[in-house]
C-alpha cells in the first residue's frame, strides 16, 4: 500500500473530522506538554483508523521520513527527538486530539465525539480497513 498523490477523498473526510472537532464547545488547552504522548509511562496507546492513518503517513512524509521508528523509551514515535514536539500535529489523528491528558482536560466524553468516529469508521470500511490499530504500525503501513 503507498500513499496516494495527491489527496484522497478519505484524506478529506478525516480533515473534516479534524475541522468539526475543532468547532465543538468542548473546552480544551492542549499546550503540547506531550505527557499523554509518553505512551510506556501513560500506558495508553492511541489506536488509530485506516483513514487517520494516512494523513498522519503524508505529513510524516513530509518531514523527509519514510520509516516509523518507535523509541526505546517507548514515547510516540513522531515525537521530535531533541526538542520533544510532535513533528505530525496539525495531521495528529483523533486520539490525540481527544487524548486523557488532565492537564489539557482529561478525554473528551464519547457521545461528545461519536458522530466522528463512525465517519472514520466509515472512511476505515471504504479502504478495506480492520478497525483501528496501534499508531506506529497503523502508519507504516501505508508508508510501505
Amino acid at each position: 500500500m503507498s500513499i496516494p498523490r495527491k489527496s484522497s477523498p478519505a484524506e478529506q473526510v478525516v480533515h473534516e473530522v479534524y475541522e468539526r472537532l475543532d468547532q465543538r464547545p468542548i473546552e480544551r488547552n492542549c499546550v503540547q506538554r506531550t505527557e499523554c504522548c509518553r505512551f510506556r509511562t501513560s500506558g495508553k496507546t492511541p489506536y488509530v483508523t485506516k483513514g487517520e492513518a494516512l494523513v498522519a503517513a503524508r505529513a510524516w512524509r513530509g518531514t523527509g521520513r519514510k520509516r516509523v521508528s518507535p523509541p526505546e523509551d517507548g514515547s510516540c514515535p513522531f515525537l521530535h527527538p531533541k526538542t520533544g514536539r510532535c513533528q505530525i500535529y496539525q495531521a495528529r489523528p483523533l486520539p490525540c486530539r481527544t487524548h486523557f491528558c488532565q492537564a489539557a482536560g482529561g478525554p473528551y466524553p464519547r457521545k461528545a465525539v461519536q458522530d466522528l468516529i463512525w465517519m472514520l469508521e466509515r472512511v476505515d470500511h471504504e479502504l478495506q480497513g480492520d478497525g483501528a490499530r496501534p499508531i506506529a504500525d497503523a502508519v507504516q503501513e501505508w508508508l510501505e
